[in-house]
């Protein structure tokens, strides 16, 4: 899979621009829980009031929170208020808000940054409510548990009467024990509890706490709506960049691949397949499509979103950050059997893909064959076959995976609910909020989404690194016939002289050579025959010229040169190739005939056309030229494909001819017609003319004879008839003595 890594550089801005946005969005995600904590916590339970620290206070207030501080804490609150009256331009503002103030001097929070107010809060916290229990002391309600070292609160009297009778040391002994009381409850619940004193105080000087907490929960859900929309658009964007970059890769893969392939010799492509070269240009570059878009909108993300939500859910409560460990361990272990069960099977179910390309392949194009020799009930089942053992193995893998949903379900609403009787008994405790328990929960379902997402992951990965690897084989295979770093030119006018030099050669894993020390020329202006048995070597040897494969030994020259050191473009500029497969393009008569000289003028045409005898196949065309051809040339006969096949090599006009058995489908008139014409019209190329028939080589400059790969014949047709029993045999075979004459 790293391999492919590489093909990501054109997109490296786009996965940036993805990445920043993925940020955002958790961002996004992530600030919701805080909004929805602080719409419980402040907006429902302390309506409204977000901070322990009263932005006024009276100035009783503030002589009782002083007689109740030591010097440091009288230092920093008084530091922070300004003590106001009327002519202030504050004071009119303040009090639209509080309408009980009248004319009374006023204590005004200053201005301050966030990090002062953190300093500030506690102790303003913390004498609140050591106020608050004096005054539920002087009214008898103090708790039996609390004990004063043995003081009597006097009734009847009022705090600052009470606070003026006490000495400096009894006062701080009694917030001592008072706040005593608070120190587990943690510094939210403290400054929870003081918000809520503050309420009252508020509501002497005339503030609508209705009102407050209306706007506080109307303020924290439009961000809520605004982080949402932000979230909405951050993944609309990160979709569009994902499909971008994804098929972006999948097209330049396909293009790669389809340019490796093209440079294949033979021994290439029979090493892979034709059926698995076609999986792996389609099937397995639509997985690392999938794969890609997966891996940025998800795979990315999980990571992003899973570690940031485990910070905050940290925040809110590290005491419970066991049940994430908990929730991490489960999955991790459930996603890892996963993996080691469906892994190996991920590697089968792409070879099975291989095998039905393969039997579907050789069932399209074998169809003829098949419905001549009635077969078709072995070839469906042979079908059946390949696709049932694909149907169990994808089945397996599905089932594994689908299993993987209600597990991690389980597991979600097991903490869930493990959060929820936890978090309560804190609650009932005063340890939490119930707010902080909210969220808590919210980011702990975050974190298990998150590996819900990586889980995706291990089912997407595994199948994509299959296909990935299939693809870097395909990529990274060696070439067997490369061009030399400097190679050899042509002179500008070739001749097109032919020689091979004690040629042998093997196929690839192959023990024995096929061809075995072939040496002959063959001259412009003159036809070379080769003939032979089947399987003696005749095709192969023609192939070694264009290089389809390249010789064991020995040598193949053009005009003098090794052709392994001319380029390959080069060589097959000059070479006209009619194989003995005739293969026809989707597209019209003339851009099949043209696919050999794009620039090819009208009269080039029209006298190849002539030459390969194919006049009649056009005239009877009601669209003439532009007559449609099929896939493969499936709507025409096997020697009407064949004669245009030959006018698209001649339309060349090559230095060197090569037929490799192509008048076989031919009959003998169309045959000797076409070769009476060659004669006439193609006089300067060198024509090598692999054949069965004898009637079509027997006038051929020199004729060949191959048996196992070795020449045991080389001369004109009526001196092997003398020298040549192998050919002598053939062609006894085939026609009488007398036409043989």
């Amino acid at each position: 899979m790293l391999k492919l890594i590489k093909f990501l550089k054109p997109f490296l801005t786009l996965i940036i621009i993805a990445v920043i946005l993925l940020f955002i969005q958790a961002y996004a995600d992530l600030s919701l829980p805080d909004y929805m904590a602080d719409i419980v916590n402040v907006g429902i339970q302390q309506n409204g009031v977000d901070s322990a620290i009263p932005e006024v206070m009276t100035k009783g207030d503030m002589e009782n929170i002083l007689l109740v501080s030591n010097d440091s804490e009288r230092s920093i609150i008084s530091s922070s208020y300004d003590l106001i009256d009327n002519n202030d331009e504050r004071y009119e503002k303040i009090s639209k808000y509080y309408t009980n103030i009248t004319n009374e001097e006023i204590y005004v929070l200053r201005e301050q940054n966030k990090e002062a107010d953190n300093i500030l809060e506690p102790i303003i916290a913390k004498k609140v409510l050591a106020i608050s229990g004096l005054e539920k002391a002087l009214a008898g309600e103090l708790p039996p548990s609390m004990d004063m070292d043995g003081f009597t609160f006097p009734e009847g009297v009022d705090l600052p009467t009470f606070l003026s009778m006490i000495t400096p040391e009894q006062s701080q002994m009694m917030v001592s024990k008072i706040n005593e009381q608070f120190v587990s409850l943690g510094e939210k619940m403290v400054i929870q509890a003081a918000s809520t004193s503050l309420q009252k105080d508020y509501e002497e000087l005339g503030l609508d706490l209705e009102v407050t907490q209306r706007n506080y929960i109307l303020i924290a859900g439009a961000w809520m709506l605004l982080f949402t929309l932000l979230g909405a658009i951050c993944t609309i964007g990160v979709g569009y960049l994902a499909a971008k970059i994804a098929a972006g890769l999948g097209k330049n893969l396909r293009s790669m691949i389809f340019a490796k392939v093209s440079s294949f010799s033979n021994s290439e492509i029979d090493k892979f397949s034709t059926a698995s070269l076609i999986t792996r240009s389609t099937n397995d570059v639509t997985q690392i499509q999938n794969l890609m878009v997966m891996l940025i909108r998800m795979i990315f993300y999980a990571p992003i979103i899973g570690i940031w939500a485990v910070f905050h859910a940290l925040e809110k409560s590290q005491s419970m950050a066991w049940i994430i460990a908990l929730s991490v361990i489960i999955m991790l272990g459930l996603i890892l059997i996963m993996f080691a069960i469906a892994m190996p099977k991920f590697k089968l179910v792409q070879k099975l893909i291989d095998k039905i390309n393969l039997v579907t392949r050789e069932n399209l194009t074998g169809m003829m064959v098949i419905r001549a020799f009635n077969t078709q009930k072995f070839e469906e089942k042979r079908f059946d076959n390949a696709n049932k053992d694909l149907t169990k193995t994808s089945l397996f893998v599905n089932r594994v995976m689908v299993f993987m949903m209600p597990a991690m379900l389980l597991v979600m609403n097991g903490i869930t609910l493990l959060i929820v009787w936890v978090g309560a008994h804190q609650i009932a405790e005063s340890t939490m909020l119930v707010g902080d328990m909210m969220a808590f929960m919210q980011y702990a379902l975050q974190i298990i989404m998150a590996f819900l997402m990586m889980a995706m992951m291990f089912i997407m990965v595994p199948r994509a690194s299959v296909s990935a690897q299939r693809i870097s084989e395909v990529l990274e295979t060696d070439l067997t016939i490369n061009d030399f770093d400097e190679p050899k030119k042509f002179n500008k006018k070739v001749n097109g002289i032919v020689e091979f030099k004690n040629v042998s050669f093997k196929f690839p894993g192959a023990e024995e050579n096929t061809l075995k020390n072939i040496s002959f020329i063959a001259n412009p202006g003159e036809m070379t025959a080769i003939i032979g048995a089947t399987g003696s070597g005749k095709s192969t040897l023609v192939n070694l010229i264009p290089r389809f494969y390249d010789v064991t030994e020995g040598e193949v020259l053009v005009d003098n040169i090794n052709i392994k050191e001319v380029e390959q473009h080069d060589l097959r500029e000059i070479i006209g190739y009619v194989p003995q497969k005739s293969s026809l393009f989707k597209g019209t008569i003339e851009s099949n005939i043209k696919y050999g000289d794009k620039e090819a003028t009208a009269d080039n045409v029209k006298q190849a056309v002539y030459i390969a005898q194919a006049e009649e196949i056009i005239e009877e065309k009601d669209d003439k030229y532009q007559s449609p051809i099929a896939q493969g040339g499936g709507n025409v006969s096997g020697g009407q494909k064949q004669r245009l096949s030959i006018a698209r090599a001649l339309v060349k006009k090559p230095k060197i001819l090569i037929f490799d058995d192509s008048f076989s489908a031919l009959d003998f008139k169309t045959d000797s017609n076409l070769r009476k014409a060659m004669k006439e019209k193609i006089v300067n190329s060198t024509l090598l003319i692999v054949a069965q028939r004898i009637s079509t080589i027997k006038n051929a400059n020199q004729i060949i004879v191959l048996e196992d790969g070795e020449i045991v014949g080389l001369g004109k047709h009526k001196e092997l008839l003398k020298t040549c029993d192998t050919y002598r045999e053939i062609a006894y075979s085939q026609l009488s003595k007398e036409e043989l004459s």
